[in-house]
């Protein structure tokens, strides 16, 4: 379960900040985390050892952290789905008869498009 949080939060991290790190901290990250290659096999590609990967990897993880400290982007955005899925719970939660009148349906409709 840990393993999978980690996966999930670093893709998240690198969606957001990925373009800050350089070509190779991405390229091991993308490889090792995106392809699910082992250390040994990126090391491989790259002609490094094992253990240049290993600190590429863990240097890249502990960059993208210190940027979402700084810049909070990941919280912003889950923050900000989190009110939008409470605004499409009120919206589907308006009674029916004021639902049925045409241009309150019209209206909701072009609300429900744009938080969608």
């Amino acid at each position: 379960m840990i393993m999978i949080d980690k996966l999930f939060r670093i893709g998240l991290l690198f969606d957001f900040y990925g373009a800050l790190l350089t070509e190779k901290q991405q390229y091991c990250l993308e490889m090792h985390y995106l392809r699910d290659l082992s250390l040994s096999e990126i090391a491989l590609e790259m002609s490094v050892s094992r253990q240049a990967v290993h600190d590429i990897i863990r240097r890249s993880e502990q960059l993208l952290e210190d940027y979402e400290e700084k810049l909070k982007l990941v919280e912003r955005h889950q923050r900000e789905r989190i009110l939008v899925s409470k605004a499409m719970g009120a919206l589907m939660d308006l009674p029916t008869d004021i639902v049925e009148q045409v241009q309150i349906q019209y209206a909701l409709k072009n609300l429900k498009q744009l938080l969608d």
